[in-house]
């Protein structure tokens, strides 16, 4: 049965706050997230597990001297969930609090004292939940390919790495220790699209997830995904999909371009994908198996 799924809605975002950064969270949450306060661990530890937070948030000011292991018993059980120490205001009390956190494993500081600092939360953010689409992407990946060859892997978890995927053939032939000549020629004699197509789609389901968060620009997109400047991620957009960045926009979000992806790229290929070794260069015999058993 077809797999079909529909847009996920604005990002949740966990927090256990001083009340009075509550207000501030919110309204900078406009567009890309949603905030959901707690008063305690106990109960944002029991809403991590029922949820998939794109972040939680933490004011550094909370005090931990009742509470550091909770709050660490947090950070070890959902390492996959990005933790992060708000700042807000500083006192004589806020090195020992700073430390504190740190010690309970909480690595990502954002001082929010100035207009700067919010920008960077919703930019991170943001960013995380474009994480979101790309391990639904691996998921997706494993499920299609089912039996793969380990070089045919590397290469679509290189598409798809939910901290640093490629943006070139160069820097993606470079993760693979293979030469960017030999990656396209390996692809070209088992009749299958350049990786170039393959990265190019890759790159516009992580930016239609991008901008179903209204609160960012295309520019904004654009900068996050490394394009030059907004006018090259349209003429990216208008070269693969015949689309401006605006219709783009409005016609996609980052799950429908996940299977716009399998569809085009994935299932009419499947078998020379199974046979695909891109980095070895060495035909997995999976082709070869089949015409021996009919």
């Amino acid at each position: 049965m077809t797999a079909h799924f529909a847009p996920p809605s604005t990002a949740a975002v966990l927090t256990w706050l001083d009340p009075t950064d509550r207000p501030r969270v919110d309204a900078a949450g406009s567009g890309i997230y949603r905030a959901v306060h707690h008063e305690s661990v106990d109960a944002l530890r029991r809403e991590v597990r029922k949820t998939r937070p794109a972040a939680v948030l933490m004011s550094v000011g909370r005090s931990l001297s009742d509470h550091a292991p909770r709050v660490a018993r947090l950070v070890r059980e959902f390492p996959s969930v990005p933790m992060v120490a708000l700042l807000s205001r500083v006192d004589h009390a806020t090195p020992h609090a700073v430390l504190n956190l740190g010690n309970c494993g909480i690595r990502t500081l954002v001082d929010v004292r100035d207009a700067t600092g919010w920008h960077r939360l919703r930019e991170f953010v943001a960013h995380e939940a474009v994480g979101e689409i790309d391990r639904l992407a691996l998921a997706m990946l494993r499920e299609e390919l089912d039996g793969a060859p380990d070089d045919c892997w590397r290469f679509f978890e290189a598409l798809f790495h939910v901290r640093t995927p490629a943006t070139t053939v160069r820097t993606l032939a470079r993760a693979l220790d293979v030469l960017p000549s030999t990656l396209m020629s390996r692809f070209f004699r088992a009749r299958l699209p350049a990786p170039k197509r393959y990265l190019a789609w890759a790159r516009l389901v992580r930016a239609a997830r991008l901008l179903e968060n209204p609160g960012l620009s295309i520019a904004d997109a654009a900068a996050q995904l490394e394009y030059s400047s907004a006018q090259s991620f349209g003429r990216h957009v208008k070269t693969v999909l015949g689309l401006t960045a605006g219709e783009f926009r409005r016609a996609h979000h980052g799950r429908s371009m996940l299977l716009r992806f399998r569809d085009e790229l994935l299932r009419p290929h499947r078998d020379a994908l199974l046979d695909l070794r891109p980095i070895s260069g060495k035909p997995s015999g999976h082709r070869r198996g089949q015409s021996l058993l009919h």
